[in-house]
């Protein structure tokens, strides 16, 4: 087994992670492939626990400025990071590891409800655990929801999976001379308004001291040398 430096994290997707090629919903061949990256973490000794964001479904922001109800978009948005959950569930169950989907709201016949101490169970004996809904509040999102649970179930590293290789000054895609950042402090991010994930779930992370590494999910193998000690991406620390 490969010696690991963090043993239990929180890996946190966005929705545009599972679209891959496609323009919406789910591209199996990504399923595959980051099913693959948690089952390599999984057997060098790691507890894995998963957020996945709703993006490529449904965006409960986006329709409340089109004046639905932002409630009720938001609502919406937890039914589809449910969905996607439930995918990722599936994938990992297809290459051999056992996965559990605890959701924020009761929907009893697809997931089990959150419940913290039964989450650290599953964990302690080796289930992959993705946490659905968010926070199962509105106006919360994924990232917030994703450093709440990574919290409450004391994981050692929260890593937040994008399309880029860390924190840059500005987005490195439409800038050529972009910087990118080796480590950062929660305030450095908060006050340069870095919005690799919102305000509240950088301020969540900041006052319980819980470290976060920005990475390329893209990159083959970054999961597992994260966890081995590797400084891939970017940190966030006290």
């Amino acid at each position: 087994m490969t010696a690991l430096v963090h043993r239990r994290v929180l890996l946190k997707l966005s929705g545009e992670a599972l679209m891959g090629d496609e323009d919406y919903g789910i591209d199996p061949k990504v399923l595959v492939r980051l099913a693959n990256e948690v089952k390599e973490a999984h057997d060098a000794g790691a507890e894995v626990a998963l957020v996945i964001g709703g993006g490529n479904i449904f965006r409960g922001a986006g329709l409340a400025e089109g004046g639905m109800d932002r409630v009720t978009g938001d609502h919406m948005g937890m039914l589809a990071t449910v969905i996607n959950a439930l995918a990722m569930q599936d994938a990992l169950e297809k290459v051999g590891l056992k996965a559990r989907v605890m959701s924020a709201i009761k929907i009893n016949a697809v997931a089990e409800d959150y419940i913290r101490r039964r989450a650290v169970r599953h964990l302690e004996k080796g289930r992959i655990t993705i946490f659905a809904a968010g926070t199962g509040n509105p106006f919360f999102t994924t990232d917030s929801g994703a450093a709440l649970r990574a919290i409450e179930i004391e994981a050692d590293l929260l890593l937040k999976a994008t399309k880029v290789d860390g924190i840059y000054d500005r987005d490195p895609k439409k800038h050529a001379d972009a910087v990118r950042y080796d480590r950062l402090s929660y305030d450095d991010v908060i006050a340069r308004n870095l919005q690799v994930m919102d305000t509240a779930a950088f301020a969540l992370a900041r006052d319980s001291k819980l470290p976060m590494r920005v990475f390329d999910i893209d990159e083959p193998g970054a999961l597992l040398r994260i966890l081995s000690g590797e400084a891939i991406g970017t940190l966030v620390a006290a």
